[in-house]
């Protein structure tokens, strides 16, 4: 039997946070969600290997997502996915350079987040999950 993925998402914003939450839940996650950098550090590290993809907002109260970002690097393999409203291509490519593995801006459609997920996360030929 396939274990189910884990997604950690990281979104201060309760109603966009309960969004990404139901597309990712309808997609097949198992979600963690929680509302700023310092409970999505703890969640990461508590998670472990266990992360399929992490979802983070750049703009987050308090931390810097892209400084909270190499911190989730050290904690954990799983694939970032910056979904935020900095939507300018400098902010696209410092995103990129700090891990992001891709960069949705808001406000973006909900089968679009799903896609991006799924791609993500696929798992390859003979991997187990």
């Amino acid at each position: 039997m396939e274990e189910q993925q884990v997604c950690l998402v990281i979104e201060d914003d309760s109603d966009i946070r309960g969004l990404i939450t139901a597309v990712l839940t309808r997609a097949g996650f198992k979600v963690l969600a929680v509302g700023s950098g310092a409970e999505g550090k703890a969640a990461a590290a508590a998670a472990g290997a266990t992360l399929s993809l992490i979802t983070l907002d750049l703009g987050l109260p308090d931390i810097d997502g892209r400084d909270l970002s190499l911190e989730l690097r050290k904690i954990s393999p799983a694939p970032l996915l910056f979904l935020t409203a900095r939507a300018e291509d400098d902010d696209v490519l410092a995103g990129l350079a700090a891990g992001a593995a891709a960069y949705l801006t808001k406000p973006f459609l909900p089968s679009t987040l799903r896609e991006t997920a799924l791609k993500l996360t696929r798992v390859q030929p003979g991997a187990r999950i």
